[in-house]
């Protein structure tokens, strides 16, 4: 399991997609590959008006990834210090077989290089003790990035603050 992890408060996204357009500027990607994305859900009426929800959707650095089983050159790779999966595009052939592999989609094909790209947190700046750029630059602050087990204090946190909320509404 990766000893990282990356949380989206769903309820604060804008879509603004500010966190693609950090990760392309980052990794110098040419239009077409997006190796984290923004995914509008609706819009649908809540209220009777219109309401639309975005999902952050990167990599998820699986436990066992079928991206790097799928690589015949052992081009993907997962780091063993922290599980992050990356591309090491010396070795990378462009067979796409990790694209095929990969149920999510994280793995993107760059036109310009002839290789793929994928989500590595930024693995680059993690070494130099930053955060990723998509979380950096998130204008509505609803990316949090960590170890899992800080994440998921942050989750429990948000959880806890939504139900009190809700009873208060409801009982107060």
């Amino acid at each position: 399991m990766s000893k990282y992890y990356l949380f989206q408060d769903t309820k604060k996204c804008i879509g603004c997609h500010s966190c693609e357009i950090a990760c392309k500027s980052n990794k110098g990607l040419p239009p077409g590959p997006k190796i984290c994305e923004i995914v509008q859900v609706g819009p649908r009426f809540i209220g009777g008006l219109p309401r639309a929800s975005y999902i952050f959707m990167p990599c998820f650095h699986c436990e066992e990834p079928w991206c790097v089983a799928a690589c015949p050159t052992a081009a993907m790779q997962k780091r063993t210090e922290d599980g992050i999966v990356s591309v090491d595009a010396a070795l990378c052939v462009g067979c796409k077989s990790c694209i095929s592999a990969c149920p999510w989609g994280a793995p993107q094909w760059n036109p310009e290089t002839g290789k793929v790209v994928k989500c590595d947190y930024c693995k680059d700046r993690l070494d130099q003790g930053l955060k990723p750029a998509c979380v950096t630059i998130c204008t509505s602050h609803c990316l949090h990035f960590g170890k899992v087990e800080d994440m998921t204090q942050i989750r429990r946190q948000r959880h806890a603050n939504t139900v009190a909320a809700l009873e208060h509404s409801h009982f107060g």
